[in-house]
């Protein structure tokens, strides 16, 4: 009788936990979803750490990134300062990828997968909580302190194989009241892993459009791996 009653106590404990989770989850959701239906821009500094298992080696990268939605679509830019100066930009389905100290812009033509791509920038910046359902499975991982936010941790598990084959799992830690992203974390299944922090976020604020344009050179080389 007794360990009947423990198991008893412990199922209603279970389902209490799983019901303040789905309800926590659909909370931070529906955040989302609010800040999508008023996105236009967003800009942040943020610092990259990407780790190489088999190296065993960190790679530390600062800048700024905006966002910007056109029409149905969306770009990016991202300003690289450290260690060493760079630019990527993703507009009209075309990344472009600019070294000054070489003077060169490789292109990328995102071609078919244009939508696979922006879904990826808008993980956590303009993009509806609730969308991430159709291609995720969604779990809510609990609260988390970054940068001083109690962010909200969703952890993203991709329904497709060929998304899971590049990223076991995304973890995005929501800023509950602004609905977007403070980290994310990208963790492929060769034990690799992408961690991102985001700070002096700015929605909706005045962006310059030059920042959506290459500084380019005179002579500068632009070379089309993919044609």
């Amino acid at each position: 009788m007794k360990k009947l009653m423990i198991a008893i106590v412990g199922w209603f404990v279970f389902c209490g936990v799983a019901v303040a989770q789905a309800r926590n989850l659909e909370s931070v959701l529906d955040a989302m979803d609010k800040a999508a239906a008023n996105f236009h821009n967003a800009q942040c500094d943020f610092v990259a750490d990407t780790y190489q298992k088999v190296v065993d080696d960190h790679d530390l990268q600062k800048g700024t990134m905006y966002f910007r939605r056109q029409g149905t679509d969306m770009e990016m830019a991202a300003d690289f300062i450290s260690p060493d100066k760079k630019y990527v930009l993703f507009s009209n389905g075309v990344v472009s990828y600019y070294q000054p100290s070489i003077d060169q812009v490789t292109e990328y033509s995102a071609g078919k997968n244009k939508a696979a791509f922006e879904s990826f920038l808008v993980l956590g910046f303009g993009g509806r909580g609730h969308d991430l359902t159709n291609s995720y499975d969604v779990s809510y991982g609990g609260s988390e302190q970054v940068e001083g936010i109690n962010a909200a941790k969703l952890v993203l598990t991709p329904k497709s194989p060929r998304v899971r084959n590049m990223f076991q799992t995304i973890t995005l830690w929501i800023d509950p009241a602004r609905g977007v992203t403070v980290q994310q974390r990208f963790d492929e299944p060769s034990g690799d892993y992408r961690i991102t922090k985001y700070s002096n976020i700015q929605i909706n604020h005045k962006i310059a459009g030059d920042v959506f344009k290459l500084k380019t050179t005179g002579h500068t080389k632009v070379v089309k791996p993919n044609g």
